[in-house]
């Protein structure tokens, strides 16, 4: 059963077919009020659980992840992570979820140097039953 999962940055215009917007950055946008997430096009729910730890948001902050080394080093980390339960868990969940309906994971960044391209990959190796 093929996947129906992409991936958005917050306040990207929605695209046909790309389904629950699940936001999975580590903090809520500030001066948002919750109830107005969906219709400025951040979220439909947030899920921080799948969001990089404080600490690696801070680490990753401080660095150049355009630089292959680190990026390759905070990929590491991130999913190191994931691999917890509740994570772990909610990862899967997301898979056979996206193999019903279509869903997205979504982040502030713009570049491609961002975790929710991680988790994408991620859900799609629970998927295939390697995660």
């Amino acid at each position: 059963m093929a996947l129906r999962l992409s991936n958005y940055s917050y306040r990207a215009k929605r695209r046909r077919g790309e389904g629950l917007r699940l936001g999975c950055a580590r903090f809520p946008p500030r001066g948002v009020r919750p109830a107005d997430y969906a219709h400025l096009d951040i979220m439909d729910v947030w899920l921080p659980t799948l969001a990089p730890s404080r600490e690696l948001v801070t680490w990753a902050t401080k660095s150049n992840l355009e630089d292959p080394k680190v990026w390759k080093t905070f990929v590491r980390r991130y999913q190191t992570e994931m691999k917890a339960t509740n994570a772990r868990q909610t990862i899967r969940t997301l898979a056979q979820l996206a193999q019903r309906t279509p869903i997205s994971v979504g982040c502030y960044c713009h570049g491609s140097h961002c975790h929710r391209f991680v988790l994408e990959d991620l859900i799609r190796q629970a998927s295939a039953g390697k995660f």
